[in-house]
């Protein structure tokens, strides 16, 4: 029987997480700067299910991963956690106080240009399936991928896939309709550091639940 607790545990870790992630991150540009040359709907569409699809593919290799030994598993989370905490923690207090994500934006910036001089239609299926491509490039690998696999590892799959494509679909929502205007006015030094906090307090959880 499901535990509704650890249900909703791993749905709200998951929500949360990946909402402080992406604000601001190189997909939520992507989002952005697509939605000022093509209609905002398609744009979001092709953006929430490439992120949704990553999202499932990422709970899919943290189950894999949960079959292994729970100590592991438990052990790999803190180390994992732990690591991007501090790591996140450092480049926060490298920023400036009112620092913005040029490095992110530059990086989608190149990106959407390659894309849209390849771009020989603009229907609703082919700026879709632009945003999907880029979107789903652009996250592999990420930070926002290895917290999905180390939750899904740890909670219900299904709970993880609701909160992070939740996540997700706040994130890009925002991106699409008033991105350039967001991030002017988020500070990427206090994203940053919230991020390291959550990090370590995830560490610090899988820490406790660490079986003997």
């Amino acid at each position: 029987m499901l535990d509704s607790t650890i249900f909703l545990t791993g749905f709200t870790k998951s929500l949360i997480a990946i909402t402080l992630f992406e604000l601001g991150d190189k997909t939520f540009f992507i989002g952005a700067l697509l939605a000022t040359k093509h209609p905002r709907r398609w744009v979001f569409a092709g953006v929430i299910v490439a992120l949704a699809a990553m999202t499932i593919l990422s709970v899919m290799f943290g189950q894999v991963a949960a079959l292994l030994p729970e100590r592991w598993v438990k052990l790999a989370e803190i180390i994992l956690f732990a690591a991007f905490g501090f790591k996140l923690l450092y480049e926060a207090w490298r920023l400036a106080p009112q620092a913005q994500n040029r490095d992110e934006l530059e990086e989608a910036e190149a990106a959407v240009a390659l894309a849209e001089a390849r771009l020989k239609r603009t229907g609703p299926l082919a700026i879709m399936v632009e945003a999907y491509t880029l979107v789903f490039v652009a996250e592999w690998g990420d930070r926002t991928q290895f917290t999905t696999i180390a939750l899904a590892a740890d909670y219900p799959g299904l709970s993880v896939i609701l909160g992070g494509t939740l996540g997700h679909g706040v994130c890009a929502a925002l991106a699409v309709v008033c991105g350039r205007w967001l991030c002017g006015r988020i500070s990427e030094r206090m994203l940053t550091a919230l991020g390291g906090l959550l990090f370590l307090v995830f560490a610090a959880i899988a820490g406790y639940s660490l079986p003997t």
